[in-house]
């Protein structure tokens, strides 16, 4: 029968709870949460960038994305439009 402890914390868990295993005071936590979250911003910040190389984006073409409608007319509004256009 394995020994083997099973626990609900990542490894990244498991290393900052061995860290920090002492109570920090308000200021150290405050930091402590800054610098978490810039590491976790750069991160995402990194795979953005990646995915916009990898589709070969431009702000032109990021540009047109903004400005172009991609909703889906209502089945009424496609009879109001047809009926405009016979009418013209």
């Amino acid at each position: 029968m394995p020994s083997s402890l099973q626990t609900p914390f990542n490894n990244a868990q498991l290393e900052l709870l061995k860290l920090f295993s002492t109570d920090l005071s308000e200021q150290d936590l405050r930091d402590l949460r800054q610098l978490l979250l810039k590491f976790k911003f750069e991160r995402v910040i990194e795979l953005a960038d990646k995915a916009w190389d990898e589709k070969g984006w431009t702000n032109e073409k990021v540009e047109k994305l903004l400005h172009t409608n991609l909703r889906t007319p209502y089945k009424s509004q496609e009879k109001h439009l047809s009926r405009k256009k016979l009418q013209a």
